[in-house]
């Protein structure tokens, strides 16, 4: 008996070994090194085709959108003023901004993932692995935060063209661009960043921490089994499910910033307070917002299922946890 008992315990423990590969012997198989210059640039390449890709696929949303906000007396409610937009500009004046909205979201998308990725390896290092363990939030938070200061700064000054061609400024990027640098110089390309600040940071932090422990909980408590026991399409349905959480929490947290940056590129010379008092609180919170839960929910869906895909199909772990973190730290 007592053979037979050692005999299934080596068993067991060699079906153990088995199964729980780690990140690191993962990517081993694959010839690809976590955390090296490849690995960041790998995923700031997904970032950017995710990001670039779906930005520009939802212009004509978006063109409503920036025209609801800037115009509610004319644009009143979706239906009506898809068929006010078509009647009077046509299908061209319904893909008006597309430019701005591949090129700006292709960088910011590059460096919010991206430097997401190495801001949050960077944190939890400085912070040891008993603190990344205890305080997950925060590393997500300051990770978050970080990259998506140095993506709103590349972002800005497409956004601002965007939000003007699509108000009828000029036809395109490449006649906007000069025509509002020669006009107003680079404030007038920034002058939207600290709204676009306080629109992006509360929603980057909220979309990347929700996300992070959207991951946790279903592997908890819905699959109940590991992520590195789990085939590569569960992963990525469970990479759905979390961006869809995750990008209507920080919609709804990021709605009176976004009527903001409109209301503000819309207007020459108007302050914050003037076109914050002009919207009104409950316009702040209320204004476009179905259309925009309706508009990013998918979007960041869309946006993390891609980015995941293409991590994926270069070797790497689909994105949640801070275990591979760890693993690194264990192994110095």
């Amino acid at each position: 008996m007592d053979c037979q008992a050692r005999v299934l315990e080596s068993e067991n423990r060699v079906e153990r070994l088995n199964m729980e590969q780690t990140w690191g012997a993962q990517v081993a198989t694959k010839k690809l090194e976590l955390f090296s210059n490849k690995y960041y640039a790998a995923c700031a390449f997904s970032g950017m085709v995710s990001t670039g890709s779906v930005h520009l696929l939802v212009t004509p949303f978006d063109m409503l959108k920036v025209n609801m906000q800037a115009n509610p007396s004319k644009y009143t409610s979706v239906l009506s003023s898809a068929g006010i937009i078509y009647s009077e500009q046509g299908l061209r004046g319904v893909w008006k901004g597309w430019g701005s909205k591949l090129y700006g979201y292709s960088a910011q998308g590059a460096c919010k993932f991206g430097l997401y990725e190495y801001f949050k390896k960077f944190y939890s290092d400085v912070a040891g692995p008993d603190f990344t363990r205890a305080n997950k939030t925060s590393i997500y938070v300051a990770s978050s935060l970080s990259a998506q200061i140095i993506a709103d700064t590349a972002l800005c000054p497409f956004e601002s063209i965007k939000v003007r061609v699509q108000r009828g400024y000029a036809r395109g990027l490449m006649d906007g661009f000069p025509r509002l640098y020669r006009a107003e110089g680079l404030t007038g390309l920034y002058k939207g960043l600290l709204p676009l600040w306080g629109r992006n940071l509360p929603f980057a932090m909220l979309m990347f921490s929700t996300f992070e422990h959207s991951v946790d909980f279903l592997y908890g408590n819905v699959i109940r089994r590991p992520k590195n026991e789990c085939s590569k399409g569960t992963q990525l349905g469970v990479t759905c499910i979390a961006g869809y959480m995750s990008g209507v929490t920080g919609t709804i947290i990021s709605n009176p910033a976004d009527n903001m940056i409109t209301a503000i590129n819309n207007r020459k010379g108007i302050s914050y307070m003037q076109a914050a008092k002009s919207i009104g609180v409950v316009g702040l919170f209320t204004r476009s917002l179905p259309l925009r839960v309706m508009l990013v929910g998918p979007l960041v869906t869309a946006q993390w299922f891609c980015y995941d895909t293409i991590k994926v199909l270069v070797g790497l772990p689909t994105s949640g946890g801070v275990e591979h973190l760890i693993e690194a730290q264990d192994s110095k």
